[in-house]
């Protein structure tokens, strides 16, 4: 494990040091100053500084009318202030991004309840890592690719990392429950080609193997609002678990301000083989519609029909509605609000004719002043018996509401070769039902430590 994590480690300075000295020419004409822009956007055509400076002519991944400070995951959007943590460099006609994050953490759950169910603590490091590439094709044509990569099957082992009330996929056939399970180590590999009719309107058409539909807001790790918490929301398999998809074909059609997807993908989720490519099923399908009315606010709705994704239950399906509010305002570059309001709902069909209908709601927050951030996450999510893996009949088919609310704070410690270390701890109070006390003791209690290790800010030039 140690030296696993000094690996990631080293990789992460070396390829931040690697992309500064293959920097294009630092001088600028002082003759040629322009008014500098919005705290938060990010100027188009220079050539910057690793220090978190832009770099080359790199735009939107799907649009080359749009900021790259849009990019979420999969196709989705973000609000156009949203920050950038990222090393970047040119390569020839190559504008390339890096970025991603690994938390060196010791993690403990319901340690106020001795004996109780889902007591476990463990030292690990929940990680991810992601790179992008784009090369514009003659005068109104952009190709992308993106491939993210994840280390958890070696980090956190098959049976996922210690997290009260999760559930969702399974190992060596029993399903995880208080467990968040493991990323694949291929967790995006896509491509995708947009071409821009003017300025206002674009076509994208994406694939991936694995990808992303459009269903769900931006994934979690994805989200400013989101991005110091090591923990996955309780909620992703009601909001956001189809980021890892083997197979999927996307079509886009940006006018303006808003944007429509449709998408057929594989509804089953990735299976216990983390290293392999599954089959790829074409059996379900998703719609999204995207709107950034100004450079504060992302607004999505989105609709997908999920066939069987979960390998213990294949013949149950899952009608998943989720709608989403993200908000960023920047004070400067490295002081900023980022918030988000999620509700996803999941409509449950069981082989045997019976439905269950749950809901879910999110809502989150960080306030990053420079080197602190504080940030907090709220989460109410309603779980079957079945999916909590109680059998007793007495409970058989009840729902149970699941409170949660995580607070947290963090320090950066150090930042050198544009890489920031960062210091933190949080602890999160779960209320739940009645029904659930005898199984978890009364307010269980979750706390961790952690290093956080990722890219460091890059900040808007001020001409």
């Amino acid at each position: 494990m140690k030296k696993i994590i000094i690996f990631i480690a080293v990789i992460a300075i070396n390829l931040s040091a690697k992309a500064q000295m293959h920097m294009p020419g630092m001088q600028m004409d002082t003759a040629k100053k322009k008014p500098a822009q919005n705290a938060g956007t990010t100027p188009k055509k220079m050539d910057m500084d690793m220090s978190g400076m832009y770099m080359g002519d790199m735009s939107h991944a799907y649009s080359l009318n749009l900021p790259m400070n849009r990019d979420g995951s999969g196709t989705s959007w973000l609000p156009d202030q949203s920050p950038i943590y990222a090393y970047m460099l040119t390569a020839g006609k190559w504008n390339l991004m890096f970025h991603g994050a690994v938390f060196l953490r010791y993690t403990t759950q319901n340690f106020n309840n001795d004996g109780k169910r889902g007591q476990a603590s463990k030292f690990d490091a929940p990680n991810w890592a992601m790179a992008m590439a784009q090369h514009k094709v003659g005068e109104n044509g952009l190709f992308s690719a993106s491939l993210m990569m994840s280390a958890d099957a070696l980090t956190e082992g098959g049976y996922g990392y210690p997290l009260l009330f999760q559930s969702g996929e399974s190992w060596k056939n029993i399903p995880l429950v208080d467990r968040q399970h493991p990323h694949d180590l291929l967790a995006e590999l896509a491509v995708a080609y947009t071409h821009a009719f003017n300025k206002d309107a674009d076509l994208t058409a994406y694939a991936g193997y694995p990808g992303e539909p459009a269903l769900g807001p931006v994934a979690f790790m994805h989200r400013p609002s989101a991005m110091n918490d090591p923990d996955a929301t309780l909620a992703h398999h009601w909001q956001d678990a189809t980021h890892i998809t083997f197979g999927v074909a996307t079509l886009g059609f940006r006018y303006k301000m808003a944007k429509i997807e449709a998408s057929l993908f594989n509804g089953r989720e990735p299976d216990e083989n983390r290293y392999n490519f599954d089959k790829p099923v074409f059996n379900s399908y998703s719609y999204r519609l995207s709107v950034n009315p100004n450079e504060h606010l992302a607004l999505q709705f989105s609709q997908g029909y999920i066939k069987g994704p979960e390998a213990l239950n294949p013949l149950e399906n899952i009608l998943r509605t989720t709608a989403s509010i993200s908000k960023q305002y920047n004070f400067t570059d490295d002081k900023f609000l980022s918030s988000a309001l999620i509700w996803g709902y999941n409509h449950v069909e069981e082989p045997d004719g019976h439905t269950a209908n749950e809901h879910s709601v999110t809502a989150e927050g960080n306030i990053q002043l420079n080197k602190t951030a504080v940030y907090v996450r709220y989460e109410f999510v309603q779980k079957t018996s079945d999916e909590l893996n109680l059998l007793p009949p007495d409970v058989n088919g009840a729902i149970f509401n699941v409170n949660a609310i995580t607070l947290g704070i963090n320090h950066r410690v150090l930042q050198a070769a544009g890489t920031n270390f960062t210091l933190g701890v949080q602890g999160t109070l779960n209320v739940i039902p009645q029904g659930l006390s005898t199984l978890y003791g009364s307010s269980p209690l979750g706390a961790e430590v952690y290093l956080k290790i990722s890219p460091a800010l890059m900040k808007t030039m001020k001409m």
